[in-house]
């Protein structure tokens, strides 16, 4: 039974067919310790290794990662990093492999809110190949879903450089990967990190093969990362005019709430009307309560309940792939809410007067 060993390439018939069959219980994961070695040399930072360790332990405990189908970790190829970004900033990141530690602090300085070390780029290579691979399973029906316990996180990461702790757009690289390899005709991109995903966005800006959705803290352009494509005027170019779509908030203090209404009047909608064979969540955390950055107030039994939203599209194929959340105990909570949707358990019930 091909199926049963988890070969996507082996799998021959209508992925149609196979998410019929499948039990909704078949959801990939992907967790690989490698992805701790990027780190801040200078003191605290709060996007470090123990987000990874703290949420794959808390599943552990929870025992939601034992219900799942360990997808193992793979780095990136240049040639797929190059799908979405350009061959000079690859090779600049491939590059700091080799260098010491005083050059990739010079380097980091040059760049936004990113930190570097020699192991950056195997971090960043494993991060992006693997939300590559469990999107390949996937499509491929060898998985029905998959959640990917990654960093560093990817969609803030420009075509030509990295920015806002991302090296490279996990999410995006996945998506065009889709498109360009034929496992998908049509991406759903939806992102509830706190920050707009700029990255994300401008990859696909003429795309209308990719609908990309942002729910974010905006501040009237004050909030990172600042400017005005994060606004709800923001909607895309050219034959992808359209096929962006931003929710931006004012202030800070969002929650459930604010988050289901968005839901339910504006991502469902636009999404039952594009129709994606394949969803991807940039499953960011840092729009929890009590995260120390985002300033938002989603709770686990929210993320829960978006989770579920989603995996009635495109016949449950859904890849969660962690970007931001500084809070361990809440992207732990979080995460955990989501691969239990993915798992098919029952839903987690909202505060009264929420849903």
């Amino acid at each position: 039974d091909k199926l049963a060993h988890g070969d996507p390439d082996e799998v021959i018939g209508s992925d149609d067919r196979l998410a019929d069959i499948m039990p909704r219980s078949r959801v990939g994961i992907v967790y690989d310790e490698r992805m701790g070695s990027h780190r801040a040399t200078c003191g605290y930072h709060p996007e470090q290794p123990a987000r990874i360790k703290a949420i794959f332990c808390r599943l552990e405990q929870h025992g939601l990662a034992q219900r799942c189908v360990r997808v193992p970790a793979r780095a990136a190829t240049e040639a797929e990093l190059q799908s979405v970004h350009t061959e000079s900033h690859v090779k600049k990141m491939v590059k700091t492999s080799g260098a010491g530690q005083e050059e990739l602090d010079a380097l980091a300085k040059q760049l936004d809110s990113v930190f570097l070390c020699p192991e950056s780029a195997q971090a960043a290579l494993l991060a992006a190949g693997s939300v590559i691979e469990a999107t390949k399973r996937v499509c491929k029906g060898a998985i029905r879903s998959a959640c990917c316990v990654v960093r560093p996180p990817g969609h803030h990461a420009e075509p030509d450089s990295a920015m806002g702790f991302c090296l490279f757009g996990n999410v995006a690289v996945a998506a065009r990967e889709a498109r360009r390899q034929g496992w998908a005709k049509k991406v759903l991109i939806v992102d509830w990190d706190a920050h707009h995903g700029n990255g994300t966005q401008r990859m696909f800006l003429e795309d209308p093969s990719v609908l990309f959705v942002s729910i974010h803290r905006f501040d009237r352009g004050e909030f990172y990362p600042g400017g005005p494509d994060g606004d709800y005027t923001s909607a895309g170019q050219g034959e992808g005019l359209g096929y962006s779509i931003n929710v931006p908030w004012q202030r800070s203090g969002a929650g459930d709430a604010e988050y289901l209404r968005a839901f339910e009047e504006v991502v469902m909608p636009a999404a039952r009307h594009f129709a994606p064979d394949l969803v991807l969540v940039s499953a960011g955390f840092d729009s929890a309560a009590g995260d120390p950055l985002g300033g938002c107030k989603v709770s686990p039994e929210c993320y829960n309940s978006m989770t579920r939203s989603l995996l009635e599209l495109a016949g449950g194929r859904v890849v969660l792939a962690l970007e931001g959340g500084y809070s361990l105990r809440a992207i732990s909570a979080s995460l955990s809410a989501c691969v239990s949707a993915m798992l098919g358990d029952p839903p987690m019930p909202l505060d009264e007067g929420i849903e």
